[in-house]
């Protein structure tokens, strides 16, 4: 892994937590580069920025410094939940209504 891979800086600390939540640097990357949303971070000035990838969702900090430069912070990533209505056909419907 590279502490500055992408023109980004990537802490050491961020650089453990890749390797021992198995995420690929390119991946959250694309994900600081590209993300389907973000919202502000706990730290003044930073952003959580995240992106769904094959049944998880990966997050990723990050902050400009004081020379402008783009700073990973921290990465993790957490399964998605989909949310599946309980849902009755019509009929089943229909059927429970008259005779229950």
């Amino acid at each position: 892994m590279d502490s500055h891979f992408g023109n980004v800086i990537w802490t050491n600390h961020v650089l453990k937590r890749l390797r021992e939540r198995g995420i690929s640097q390119s991946d959250a990357w694309a994900t600081w580069r590209n993300p389907q949303e973000s919202r502000r971070g706990k730290v003044p000035g930073s952003r959580i920025y995240y992106r769904k990838y094959k049944g998880n969702q990966i997050e990723v900090v990050a902050k400009q410094n004081e020379r402008h430069e783009w700073v990973i912070l921290s990465v993790w990533s957490r399964p998605i939940r989909e949310h599946k209505e309980n849902t009755l056909s019509f009929w089943k419907f229909m059927f429970r209504k008259l005779f229950h």
